[in-house]
């Protein structure tokens, strides 16, 4: 656990009054690169929908495209696939509104990269590229920010042994271990009866 005198803090920041100076890049490459998931999905929807329509008619190129989408989402297993999607998605969105906020980037406007993030059995993990002036005692020092950005029971973070500049973000969502149904020990009931039956004697 990070101490709460950390000096990485950006409330012990001896460079304060720099942030109002912060002129941040914004490229189209990386804009493409934060919402590649979305365009990729985007442009493969419109280029499936255009072809079937050109070929079999509006009607039925939307019933091809809208039909596959219901099923997905109503059986079980897909659905769960989706949902879990779902979350990488917004966690890696909300990791990057994080770190803009949070002022995890550098002195030169230049945040953090997000390389990967996937699913686990209690949330996501994901995999940060950090720029020269930003390390893994930076995120130590916000996980309170980090867990609550991402809508998050807990959140962890650890640096690569090898490359120090990549960073693991845990964002832990549930507890498998907790029990989802409470099973009552039939002794309690019998202890009940038999306190019941005392009192009535």
């Amino acid at each position: 656990m990070p101490a709460k005198n950390n000096h990485r803090n950006h409330r012990n920041n001896p460079y304060t009054l720099d942030d109002f100076a912060v002129k941040f890049h914004r490229t189209m490459a990386g804009v493409l690169w934060r919402w590649r998931t979305e365009v990729i999905v985007c442009a493969a929807v419109l280029a499936g929908f255009g072809l079937l329509a050109h070929h079999v008619g509006v009607w039925r190129a939307t019933a091809a495209i809208v039909g596959p989408c219901v099923l997905m989402a109503v059986v079980p297993w897909t659905r769960r696939w989706l949902t879990t999607r779902f979350w990488c998605l917004l966690s890696r969105h909300r990791l990057q509104r994080l770190c803009y906020e949070a002022r995890l980037h550098t002195r030169s406007g230049r945040l953090p990269l997000i390389l990967w993030i996937r699913p686990t059995p209690v949330g996501e993990r994901a995999w940060l590229w950090c720029r020269a002036g930003i390390c893994a005692e930076d995120f130590e020092a916000h996980l309170g920010e980090i867990r609550g950005a991402c809508y998050a029971r807990d959140a962890r973070c650890d640096r690569n042994r090898r490359w120090s500049q990549l960073v693991t973000i845990e964002i832990i969502r549930r507890d498998p271990l907790t029990a989802g149904n409470v099973i009552p020990s039939p002794l309690a009931r019998l202890s009940s009866d038999g306190e019941h039956a005392r009192r009535t004697a």
